[in-house]
C-alpha cells in the first residue's frame, strides 16, 4: 500500500491532467456541429451492438444528470440525429437509436476526435506510458464500488470507438 500522502498526490495530479486535456479536447469541439456531450451521448448509443440503447441505460453511462440527458436526447431528435421510440420490452421505457444521419456525423467527429485524443495524450507518452496509464486507469475503475463504473468501457466524456466509427 502507499502512503497517504502519495495517494492525494496521485489523485491531484490525475485529476488536474484530465482536467486539462479534458478542456482541450472540449475546445476542439468548438469547431464541429456536436459538443462534446452531444458526442458522449452517440458514442454510448453507437457502441450497441445495434446502434441502440434504453434511456435508462444511456443515462449511467454518461457524465451527465437524467434530466440533462433528456433534453440533450431531445436536441438530438430535433437534429434528425437520433430516433426516439418505446421500449417494446418495458412499457414504460424508452429506446434511443442512431439515425442514419447520426451515424454518419457520429463517424465525422470520431475520427477528428481520436485524431485530436491521439496527439493530445499519444504525443506527449510513449507506447509503454500509454500502456502503463491504460493499466492503472482501470485497476481504479474496477476497483470502485460504482457498480455502473464496471459498465463504461471508456471515458464518458472523452469516448471513442477504435476502429473510428
Amino acid at each position: 500500500m502507499s502512503s497517504p500522502d502519495s495517494a492525494v498526490d496521485a489523485w491531484e495530479a490525475l485529476f488536474r491532467a484530465q482536467v486539462s486535456i479534458m478542456r482541450d479536447l472540449r475546445s476542439a469541439f468548438a469547431d464541429a456541429d456536436l459538443s462534446l456531450n452531444e458526442y458522449d451521448v452517440l458514442f454510448n448509443i453507437a457502441r450497441e451492438p445495434s446502434h441502440r440503447s434504453r434511456l435508462r441505460d444511456l443515462n449511467r453511462n454518461v457524465l451527465l444528470t437524467q434530466s440533462s440527458v433528456s433534453r440533450l436526447v431531445d436536441r438530438l431528435v430535433e437534429r434528425g440525429l437520433i430516433e426516439k421510440t418505446g421500449d417494446e420490452l418495458d412499457a414504460r421505457g424508452t429506446v434511443v437509436a442512431l439515425s442514419s444521419a447520426g451515424r454518419a456525423e457520429f463517424g465525422r467527429v470520431a475520427k477528428i476526435h481520436m485524431g485530436n485524443i491521439r496527439e493530445r495524450v499519444g504525443g506527449v507518452l510513449t507506447e509503454e506510458e500509454l500502456v502503463t496509464l491504460e493499466t492503472l486507469c482501470n485497476k481504479l475503475r474496477t476497483s470502485s464500488s460504482d457498480s455502473q463504473c464496471d459498465d463504461v468501457e471508456s471515458v464518458g466524456g472523452a469516448g471513442t470507438q477504435r476502429s473510428g466509427g
